[in-house]
C-alpha cells in the first residue's frame, strides 16, 4: 500500500491505474472505525484499485473548538487500512489542499438550509470544497459514503450535479456497535458515563418507529425528543421527520412515500448524530 501526500505524487501513479480499471475512492477525515473500514472493503470488492483519503478539513469547522480536538491517529488508520485491502491512501497537508483560500461558494438549495445546514452555517460549502477538490484530483469511478451523515450524502449528489462530475456516488449503511450507537469517530471523546448513556439515542429512534405510525409526525418528534431527554447526559439539539429526497421536514406520514428521522444529540461536549428510515 502506498502513503501518497502531495496531487503530484498520487497522480502519476493513478493516471496508469485509470488505463488498468476502475478507481474506488473513500474519502475520510481519519480516526478510522469499522464503520469506515466497511466502505473501503465494499471499494475493494467493486473496483480494480482503491484510494483513500486523510485529511480533516478545516472549511467544514465552524467551531475552532471541534476541529482542534477531532482525532487525529494517522498511523493506527494507516496499518487499518492495509489489513483491508487498500491501495493506497493520500494523506495530504493543509497547505497541499489549500494552497491559496478558496472563496468558492456553492448553492445546494434547501438541501442546506435545514438540520445540520442551519445548525452549522457554512458546513456544507466547507464540505463541497473540499470533496470536490478530492474527486478533482482523484478522478474516481465510484465513491463510497456512509449514511449515518445522511444530509451530507444528499449535498455530495447534489454536488456531483451541479459540478457535472462524471464519478457515481455509492451510500453505504450504518455500521453500528453492539449496543446500536452508529459508529464515529467523535465516539472516541465520549467520557464514560456518555459513552455508557449514547446507546439511548438509537433505543428511542427504534422505539419511535416501532409505533408504527400510530402518532402523528408532531406527536412522533416530540416523544422522541422526550425520551431521549430523560437521560440527563444527553440533550436533542434537533429531531426532524424528512422527505428523503429533499430533507424538508414532513407535516403528514403521507408527505413523502419514504421517511427518515435526523437526529442530533449533544452527549457532554461530544454532538452526536444519527438517522433511521420510517418505512
Amino acid at each position: 500500500m502506498r502513503i501518497e501526500k502531495t496531487k503530484l505524487s498520487m497522480n502519476a501513479i493513478l493516471d496508469e491505474k485509470r488505463q488498468e480499471g476502475t478507481i474506488g475512492f473513500v474519502p475520510t477525515m481519519g480516526a478510522l472505525h469499522e464503520g469506515h473500514l466497511s466502505l473501503v472493503q465494499r471499494s475493494v470488492n467493486e473496483n480494480d484499485y482503491t484510494v483513500v483519503s486523510v485529511f480533516v478539513n478545516p472549511t467544514q469547522f465552524n467551531n475552532p473548538e471541534d476541529l482542534s480536538t477531532y482525532p487525529r491517529t494517522l498511523e493506527a488508520d494507516v496499518e487499518l487500512l492495509k489489513e483491508a485491502g487498500c491501495d493506497m491512501v493520500f494523506a495530504p497537508s493543509v497547505k497541499e489542499m489549500y494552497p491559496e483560500p478558496d472563496h468558492r461558494t456553492f448553492d445546494f438549495g434547501t438541501l442546506e438550509t435545514v438540520m445540520e445546514g442551519e445548525m452549522r452555517p457554512g458546513h456544507f460549502n466547507g464540505v463541497g470544497q473540499i470533496v470536490s477538490k478530492l474527486f478533482d484530483y482523484v478522478r474516481p469511478d465510484h465513491a463510497y459514503f456512509g449514511m449515518k451523515d445522511f444530509q451530507q450524502v444528499a449535498i455530495i449528489q447534489r454536488l456531483v450535479e451541479l459540478l457535472n462530475l462524471n464519478v457515481e456516488i455509492v451510500p453505504c449503511d450504518i455500521i453500528r456497535e453492539e449496543d446500536g450507537l452508529a459508529k464515529s469517530s467523535r465516539n472516541l471523546l465520549l467520557t464514560e458515563n456518555h459513552r455508557l448513556a449514547a446507546p439511548t439515542i438509537y433505543k428511542v429512534l427504534k422505539e419511535s418507529v416501532a409505533l408504527d405510525k400510530a402518532l402523528t409526525v408532531e406527536k412522533t418528534i416530540q416523544r422522541t425528543i422526550a425520551e431521549i431527554n430523560k437521560n440527563t447526559l444527553l440533550e436533542v439539539e434537533y429531531f426532524s421527520i424528512v422527505n428523503d429526497r429533499t430533507l424538508q421536514p414532513m407535516n403528514k406520514w403521507e408527505d413523502a412515500e419514504r421517511a427518515v428521522g435526523c437526529i442530533a444529540v449533544q452527549a457532554g461536549a461530544v454532538r452526536l448524530i444519527d438517522n433511521i428510515v420510517f418505512n
